[in-house]
């Protein structure tokens, strides 16, 4: 019988384990605290409980860290890790080393179901929800684990499509019993789902980051299916509304594609519906991936729009593109593991 992991677990979640297994109340704590700051691999390493107490909680738990399938290291520094999840899938996460900073870039889900037609993940097809285990095993278990500094959900999946894994992680991120990080370490991205983005704006402090890639519905429509339910409007207009403190940012993340989206129109249209909320935009670079006629304009385009925006008012930046010769673009990697193994 596979035992029950108790990485990922939230503090209302580790008291009762210990009171369905008759372990006195304090322990809760103390197994949390081994957990989430001693780094701990096996529950025999918890040796403020008494032998007997690890060995009844061994019966049927085990701590849950996994170590990455593999990885890939770009000449940049950028590393892409393959982990196994919900027995036979893969997801990829991203370690981008800078200059004053480390972070990791997680998946919350085994492929997507929101059918973007730019994302290789997209492509797979939505193969499953990754529990609170599996988000945080991708954090713990880095071999830079303790370099990093930020942690941005932009990898395979859609966070706020698995909402109730992906508040428990943050809660175990951000909780003086957990990691205890500060929010302002972490990014969650969205293509906006609108009833669960209200759920993430009140029970969370973190960053907030938007797939916009069109102002205009018919257009994003076109690129990103679920904007059939979640106009770009309902979106802007529940982050405008919202008691937005200062401690929180929110960002627009806007793929620019020749031909696509790429205009001064794009330009005024995005300052028009941004008009009013305190926020950033990030231009990414498209990454090709297989089957695509999407093409990212060159970078002195690219410079153009940027500046365009910001002489409106909004501040603008373009993301360096990173790992680029070791398949960028998220999805590409898992993808192609999953092929070997249906080949084998």
């Amino acid at each position: 019988m596979q035992k029950e992991r108790l990485y990922g677990k939230t503090l209302n979640e580790l008291i009762a384990v210990t009171k369905r297994i008759g372990l006195p109340g304090f322990a809760a704590k103390q197994i949390a605290d081994w957990l989430y700051k001693k780094e701990i691999k096996v529950i025999d390493e918890m040796t403020n409980l008494s032998k007997k107490m690890r060995d009844v909680l061994a019966e049927e738990y085990e701590i849950g860290v996994t170590d990455p399938e593999r990885v890939s290291v770009s000449k940049d520094g950028t590393k892409k890790y393959l982990f196994r999840v919900l027995k036979d899938k893969y997801i990829e996460t991203a370690f981008i080393p800078e200059k004053d900073r480390a972070t990791i870039c997680v998946s919350s889900q085994a492929g997507c179901q929101m059918g973007c037609i730019f994302c290789m993940t997209g492509k797979q097809g939505f193969q499953g929800n990754l529990s609170s285990n599996e988000i945080l095993n991708q954090f713990r278990s880095l071999p830079e684990f303790k370099e990093l500094t930020n942690m941005v959900y932009m990898g395979m999946g859609e966070p706020l499509d698995n909402i109730n894994e992906v508040l428990k992680s943050l809660e175990i991120m951000t909780s003086t019993w957990g990691h205890g990080w500060s929010p302002t370490r972490i990014t969650v991205s969205t293509v906006g789902l609108v009833g669960k983005l209200r759920e993430f704006l009140q029970n969370t402090r973190c960053h907030l980051a938007v797939s916009l890639h069109s102002p205009f519905d018919e257009e994003r429509r076109r690129l990103m299916p679920i904007q059939k339910t979640n106009t770009v409007k309902e979106v802007v207009d529940i982050i405008r509304n919202f008691d937005i403190n200062n401690q929180r940012r929110v960002s627009f993340e806007y793929i620019l594609f020749v031909g696509v989206n790429d205009t001064p129109v794009h330009v005024n249209e995005i300052a028009r519906i941004l008009n009013g909320i305190k926020c950033r935009i990030n231009i990414i670079r498209f990454h090709p991936i297989p089957g695509s006629d999407f093409l990212s304009p060159d970078m002195k385009t690219t410079i153009a729009f940027k500046e365009a925006l910001n002489a409106k008012g909004i501040l603008t930046t373009i993301r360096a593109s990173r790992g680029v010769d070791i398949q960028a673009a998220c999805g590409l990697l898992s993808t192609l593991e999953q092929n070997r193994d249906s080949s084998l």
